[in-house]
């Protein structure tokens, strides 16, 4: 079921993309017109993690609602997945997504900060991280229970700065 239901939603973005690229091809091209090719390859993240976590899997369908195509991985060996990404352990949560272009996504990210992100990546970035598994983030909603947390920009030198700060749940879906 699963297999079949990602294979319909990756027929579904094939013929989308297609018949834009079809109606742009069209189109004179304009200064400022969008890369439709940049925007596809953000809204494909790779997912790392483990078989058996459901709290991964809650957030896998929260950035698949937001509009995100996901392909899934389960590697023997996680921790080697951040390090080669350059993502330190104090930064680490339970699963990492990378994007088409090479942006690391750490933890339980909303969509929302992503989709910002990969909108306009700063330059000395490596890309966004929740450590931790805060409660009432994306795919841990837990009987209404919520922490502050924040979304941390990771810089290419592996220190951080603060991308968001999350005060409530409603903000995460705005």
């Amino acid at each position: 079921m699963l297999f079949f239901k990602g294979f319909l939603r990756s027929a579904a973005l094939c013929t989308l993309l297609w018949g834009v690229s079809a109606c742009v091809d069209d189109q004179p091209a304009t200064a400022g017109a969008p890369d439709l090719a940049r925007q596809a390859a953000g809204s494909r993240l790779s997912v790392y993690k483990s078989p058996t976590c459901g709290c991964c899997a809650d957030w896998v369908d929260h950035i698949e609602a937001a509009g995100f195509t996901t392909s899934i991985h389960h590697p023997e060996n996680l921790n080697r997945i951040k390090a080669e990404q350059g993502i330190a352990p104090r930064y680490g949560s339970c699963h990492t997504a990378i994007s088409g272009q090479g942006y690391v996504f750490e933890g339980h990210i909303p969509a929302r900060y992503i989709r910002q992100f990969l909108e306009n990546p700063p330059a000395a970035a490596i890309g966004l991280a929740v450590p931790a598994m805060p409660a009432g983030s994306p795919g841990m909603e837990m009987d209404g229970r919520f922490s502050p947390y924040q979304v941390l920009l990771l810089g290419k030198d592996g220190g951080h700065t603060v991308f968001a700060r999350v005060a409530t749940q409603a903000e995460q879906y705005r």
